[in-house]
């Protein structure tokens, strides 16, 4: 939307991820705009007001873990927010109700010393503490969690800029104060002071292109109860669209907006509206209730 030009995602020692994408029986120079694990994020922070520090109100009625500071009550994190979800240090090393949570989870997933690992038991565990977990994969990689489980993403997006251009660019931080710098003492620019030019490296493209992926498949697998997989199915649609309606600004300089909608693929319907996809998940949780604990946020305190 701002200009032809914009800023990808960049990784530390690499920069800006840059492939070529075969084309048939050639190629072309392509660019990775939003990684996987990035556009997790975003889809998940679609269902969170970081204002109110509570959940958008689509999606009322499904758990979450909510960390407080004890002896305040001052809210610190979620498993909504935190890059590990429940087994997030934050969330793992918390109380409920004078126990570890650690304790808490490896009790409800029902890890065991020489025991297998039961995932349609623990999916419907996960349902019940935070069904986001099972949409957006976690890892109870902690030595106190037998059997390490990994519950992989069932939804996965990805932007991808094809046929892309470099396009180096400039700049100038003024100091309309200090105008010239005193060379045997401080206030040089490494403290901040002094006009310092520097150079910005942005990028053009012929296309780009955002892809999602719902793994219908693997949440079935579970063995939950339909209305609760018809739930989860609707929740990656509702995050889809409701990304993709309110605006894809990833960066100051990465502002993008939709060239045309969502092409389905492998026969697959369309995508619906906002508002239709809203109603269908206020039924399906309702559907899905006896699934989902109490509903209500799982409030632990966190003492540092």
């Amino acid at each position: 939307m701002l200009g032809s030009t914009f800023q990808p995602t960049g990784f530390p020692d690499l920069g800006a991820a840059t492939f070529d994408r075969f084309t048939g029986t050639t190629t072309e120079p392509a660019l990775l705009v939003e990684s996987v694990q990035s556009m997790a994020n975003r889809l998940e922070a679609t269902a969170w007001d970081s204002g109110t520090h509570q959940p958008h109100t689509a999606v009322t009625g499904l758990p979450h873990v909510r960390v407080e500071r004890a002896g305040t009550g001052e809210f610190l994190t979620s498993s909504r927010l935190e890059a590990h979800r429940l087994a997030s240090p934050f969330v793992r090393e918390a109380i409920l109700e004078g126990t570890k949570m650690t304790q808490v989870i490896a009790q409800r997933l029902g890890l065991a010393k020489d025991t297998p690992l039961n995932f349609p038991h623990m999916a419907a565990a996960l349902a019940a503490m935070d069904p986001f977990c099972l949409l957006h994969g976690v890892f109870f990689a902690h030595k106190e969690w037998l059997g390490q489980p990994r519950f992989p993403r069932a939804t996965s997006a990805v932007i991808e800029a094809r046929n892309v251009r470099r396009a180096p660019s400039g700049g100038r931080k003024a100091d309309r104060v200090r105008h010239q710098l005193d060379k045997d003492g401080t206030g040089g620019t490494s403290e901040g002071y002094g006009s310092v030019p520097f150079h910005r490296l942005e990028w053009t493209a012929e296309r780009i292109v955002a892809s999602f992926v719902v793994d219908t498949a693997l949440l079935r697998s579970y063995g939950l109860p339909d209305p609760a997989v018809a739930m989860l199915e609707t929740l990656a649609l509702w995050e889809i669209r409701s990304l993709l309606t309110g605006g894809l600004r990833l960066r100051t300089a990465c502002d993008l907006d939709l060239a045309g909608d969502i092409t389905p693929r492998r026969n697959t319907p369309a995508l619906p509206d906002l508002d239709t996809l809203t109603d269908q998940l206020a039924k399906h949780i309702t559907d899905a209730a006896d699934t989902l604990g109490t509903g209500e946020p799982i409030v632990v305190q966190w003492k540092g």
